[in-house]
C-alpha cells in the first residue's frame, strides 16, 4: 500500500521532463497514476488476418516485417517510414509519418502486432500511423485487446502513459482492498486489485464493465461516508434549543399580504422542529425560483431572534444583501427587531422605534453586535472575513443561535464552513440553514449534501402566470423589440442579460466562441440600444465591476421604473425583486446553461402581469435549439436541472468552490441514481457495523473542509 504514495518519479523511465509532463494533468504518485482512468477504448480485440482486414478495414493483425525503410517525402518534406509486412495470407504496405526512429525499433524479420485503420491510398491499401507492438511472451498492452486511451499532453503520447501505468500496477501489485468483505458480497464487487487492472487493461468487455461498477462504487461510497461522518459529528454539537413561539408566529403569519402554501408551512414546521432540539440544525431549504424561500428562513429568524438568540444571514452579492436587509426589516417592523447590514461598503443599522436606517462605523457595529444588542445581522462575505485596519477585529456574537446561508450555490465548502464558526459568546454551536434556488435533483442533492437534512418548497405560490419563452432568430429580432415598445408603453420594464461586460474581455470556457461568433458585451449592447433601437427610453446598465454605490443608484431608478430597460451581466441572477419587469432578452442564450438561464428568467415573473422572455441566439444549428427548447417544455426547475446534468454534467452547474466534491469523480456519475442510492446506504452500514474502517477514513480526509 505504501508504494502507491512513491513519487511517480521514482518509476523507470520517468526522468525529470517526463515527471513535469506528468504533473501538468495531476499525476505526481504511483496512486495518481493508477487512478487516471481512460476515457474511452479502442476495441483491437480480435487479431484478424492480412485477408480479413482489408475486408473489414480496422483492427489487429500479427505479421512479419518483409522490409522497413525511411525515405524523404519531396512534396511535404518530412520522413516516411514505410515497410511491408505478411502473414500466411498476403502482404500489406505500412506507412509511418515523421517516425524515423522506427527503422531501428522494428527490425527485418521480426513478427509485430499492429492495430488500427486501412485507408484506400493512391497506392493502394495501407495501413497508416498503426499503433505497433513488438511480439512477445506476454500479452501486448498497445494491441490486441481492449486498448485504454487516456487524457493526455501533447508532450505525452498514448504508449508512454500505457507503459507507465502497466509497470505502477506491477509496483503496487498488493493493493490493500479497504471495502468490507460483506458490503462487497451484497452488491455483487470485484476486489480493489482486479479492478484496477481491468479498468486500464480489461480481458474483456465484461471484466471492463466489473471494473467500472467497482470503481465508481469506491467514489460515490466515500463521498458518502464523508458525508456520514460529518452527520455524526454534528449530531454530538450542542446548539441552543430555539422554543416555538406559536402565538408570536400565527400572528406573523396573519399579518402578511399572502397566504403561505403548503410547501412553505411544511418546509417551516421541519425547521422548528430542528431548532428545537439542542443538537445542530444542518438543513438546506431547496426551492424553485419565486417559491418564497425567504419568507420561511424569516419564520425561523423570528423565532430565533424571540428566544433572545442572534441571527447571521450571509447572501453573495451587496445588492442582494441590501435587498433582503430592507425585506426583513420591513416584514418584523412591528416585532421591534434592530437589523444591521455589514458589507464591504454598506455598515447600518435598523431601528424598529425610528424605523430608519442609520450608518454607523464597523468599530460601533461591532459592540453592538457583541453586546447582543443587534439581533440580525445580514451581510456578504464581509460577515466571515471583516477586519478593521488597526485593530484587525472580528464580529464576536453575543449569543448566536441560527446562521443562513442565502443562495448557497455561490458559496464555496470552505465558506459555509466558515460561518458555521463564527465567534460566539456562549459554547454553543448555531443551527445551520442553507438556501438555494439552484434546483438540485433530489438525487444529487443526497449525494452532495449528504450531510445535511432536505426541504424542498415544490410548488409556486398561487396567481403567477407561467413566464412565455421564446427562442428568437435573427430574422425576428425587430418584431421582439416592437413587442417590447409596446409593453413598456403600458408601464411595463424590461431585462437584457449579456454574458460579458465588454467586447474586449476574453470569454471564459463557460461563454466560449462558437462558429467565430462572439458573444455581444453589456457595453456594446447599450450602445446600440440607446442610440439605434430605444433612443427615446431611459435605458441603464449594471455588472459586477460598477462601485456599491453605483449599482445601488441603478437598481433604485429601475425599481422606481425610472429606467425602462436595464442591461445586465449574469449579476442580476439572485434575488433582484423587480415585480414590473416583465421582459427579458438573453443575448448569446446558448452560450449559457439550462440552470443559469433558469434562474434568470426568474427575475421575471413575480408580479401579477403576463411575462415574456426572449432567447436571442448566434449559432442557429439544431443541437442549439434542441437544448434550449428543454427550458421551454419543463414542468419546472428540478426536471431542468435533471437535463442539464445529462447534457453539460455537474461541473458546469455549480460553482468550483461549491463542487469540490465532484473533484474525487473520476469515473463515478451522479446521474447514475441507483447507485447513488446503493452507496447511501453501504455508508450508512459502514458507519454502524465498521467503526475502524470509519476511523482511516476520518484521518485521511479533512472533515473540516468538507463541513
Amino acid at each position: 500500500m505504501n508504494n502507491l504514495k512513491m513519487p511517480v518519479s521514482e518509476l523507470n523511465r520517468v526522468g525529470k521532463t517526463t515527471a513535469t509532463q506528468l504533473k501538468r494533468i495531476g499525476i505526481e504518485t504511483i496512486k495518481d497514476l493508477v487512478s487516471h482512468y481512460p476515457f474511452r477504448y479502442e476495441d483491437y480485440s480480435q487479431i484478424l488476418t492480412i485477408e480479413e482486414f482489408k475486408t473489414q478495414k480496422t483492427g489487429t493483425i500479427k505479421a512479419k516485417v518483409n522490409l522497413i525503410a525511411n525515405r524523404r517525402s519531396l512534396r511535404k518534406k518530412m520522413i516516411l517510414t514505410e515497410a511491408i509486412v505478411s502473414d500466411k495470407t498476403g502482404s500489406l504496405q505500412v506507412v509511418w509519418f515523421n517516425q524515423g526512429f522506427l527503422t531501428k525499433t522494428i527490425k527485418h524479420g521480426q513478427e509485430i502486432y499492429l492495430a488500427g485503420k486501412i485507408d484506400n491510398a493512391n497506392h493502394g491499401l495501407q495501413l497508416i500511423n498503426p499503433s505497433y507492438e513488438i511480439c512477445a511472451n506476454q500479452r501486448p498492452i498497445h494491441t490486441g485487446r481492449l486498448v485504454p486511451i487516456y487524457p493526455t499532453t501533447t508532450s505525452l503520447t498514448q504508449k508512454q502513459i500505457r507503459f507507465l501505468i502497466s509497470r505502477a500496477l506491477k509496483t503496487g501489485n498488493n493493493i490493500e482492498d479497504w471495502l468490507p468483505i460483506s458490503i462487497k458480497n451484497q452488491y455483487r464487487l470485484v476486489n480493489l486489485s482486479f479492478a484496477l487492472k481491468q479498468i486500464h487493461f480489461p480481458e474483456n468487455k465484461k471484466t471492463l464493465e466489473q471494473a467500472q461498477q467497482r470503481l465508481k462504487f469506491n467514489e460515490l461510497f466515500l463521498l458518502q461516508l464523508k458525508n456520514q461522518i460529518i452527520r455524526e459529528k454534528i449530531k454530538k454539537e450542542k446548539a441552543p434549543s430555539i422554543e416555538f413561539k406559536l402565538k408570536e408566529t400565527k400572528r406573523f403569519v396573519k399579518g402578511l399580504p399572502f397566504k403561505l402554501t403548503d410547501g412553505q408551512r411544511k418546509a417551516s414546521w421541519e425547521i422548528i422542529n430542528d431548532i428545537k432540539k439542542e443538537s445542530r440544525m444542518n438543513r438546506l431549504l431547496e426551492g424553485d425560483v419565486g417559491s418564497g424561500k425567504t419568507i420561511v428562513a424569516i419564520i425561523s429568524c423570528l423565532n430565533a431572534v424571540l428566544n433572545n438568540y442572534q441571527v447571521a444571514y450571509m447572501v453573495p452579492t451587496e445588492i442582494l444583501a441590501k435587498q433582503q436587509f430592507q425585506n426583513i426589516s420591513n416584514l418584523l417592523q412591528k416585532f421591534q427587531v434592530k437589523i444591521g447590514l455589514f458589507t464591504r461598503t454598506n455598515v447600518l443599522v435598523y431601528n424598529p422605534k425610528s424605523q430608519k436606517n442609520t450608518k454607523t462605523t464597523k468599530q460601533n457595529f461591532f459592540k453592538k453586535i457583541s453586546n447582543g444588542e443587534i439581533k440580525i445581522i445580514v451581510g456578504t462575505h464581509s460577515l466571515i472575513e471583516p477586519k478593521i485596519k488597526k485593530t484587525k477585529s472580528k464580529i464576536r456574537f453575543k449569543n448566536l443561535g441560527l446562521t443562513i446561508v442565502d443562495e448557497q450555490h455561490r458559496f464555496g465548502v470552505k465558506q459555509r464552513s466558515n460561518l458555521t464558526k463564527l465567534q460566539n459568546e456562549n459554547n454553543l454551536s448555531a443551527h445551520f440553514l442553507s438556501l438555494t434556488a439552484t434546483p438540485i435533483p433530489r438525487s444529487i442533492a443526497l449525494t452532495l449534501y449528504g450531510d445535511l437534512d432536505l426541504s424542498i418548497i415544490d410548488k409556486m405560490p398561487p396567481g403567477r402566470k407561467k413566464i412565455i419563452t421564446k427562442i428568437v432568430e435573427s430574422c425576428k429580432k425587430s418584431d421582439t423589440y416592437q413587442f417590447i415598445r409596446e409593453e413598456i408603453a403600458k408601464g411595463r420594464q424590461a431585462f437584457v442579460i449579456c454574458p460579458l461586460i465588454n467586447s474586449s474581455a476574453p470569454l471564459t470556457s463557460k461563454y466560449k466562441q462558437i462558429n467565430g461568433l462572439e458573444t455581444k458585451s453589456v457595453k456594446e449592447e447599450y450602445e446600440k440600444l440607446s442610440q439605434d433601437i430605444f433612443p427615446d427610453l431611459k435605458i441603464d446598465f449594471i455588472h459586477g465591476k460598477l462601485k456599491n454605490e453605483e449599482k445601488e443608484k441603478i437598481m433604485q431608478d429601475f425599481n422606481s421604473n425610472k429606467t425602462k430597460i436595464l442591461i445586465s451581466t449574469t449579476v442580476v441572477e439572485v434575488g433582484i425583486d423587480v415585480p414590473n419587469a416583465t421582459i427579458m432578452i438573453i443575448k448569446g442564450a446558448e452560450h449559457f446553461g439550462l440552470a443559469q438561464l433558469y434562474q434568470l428568467r426568474g427575475r421575471i415573473g413575480r408580479g401579477s402581469d403576463q411575462s415574456h422572455c426572449f432567447l436571442f441566439i448566434e449559432n442557429e444549428g439544431p443541437k442549439t435549439k434542441q437544448r434550449l427548447e428543454a427550458l421551454l417544455k419543463a414542468k419546472n426547475g428540478f426536471e431542468l436541472a435533471q437535463k442539464d446534468l445529462e447534457l453539460r454534467g455537474p461541473g458546469e452547474i455549480f460553482s468550483t468552490e461549491q463542487s469540490g466534491f465532484l473533484n474525487s469523480l473520476k469515473i463515478a456519475k451522479l446521474t447514475d441514481t441507483e447507485l447513488v442510492q446503493k452507496t447511501r446506504l453501504a455508508s450508512q452500514k459502514a458507519i454502524k457495523n465498521y467503526p475502524d474502517l470509519v476511523k482511516r477514513i476520518k484521518k485521511s480526509i479533512n472533515i473540516t473542509h468538507l463541513e
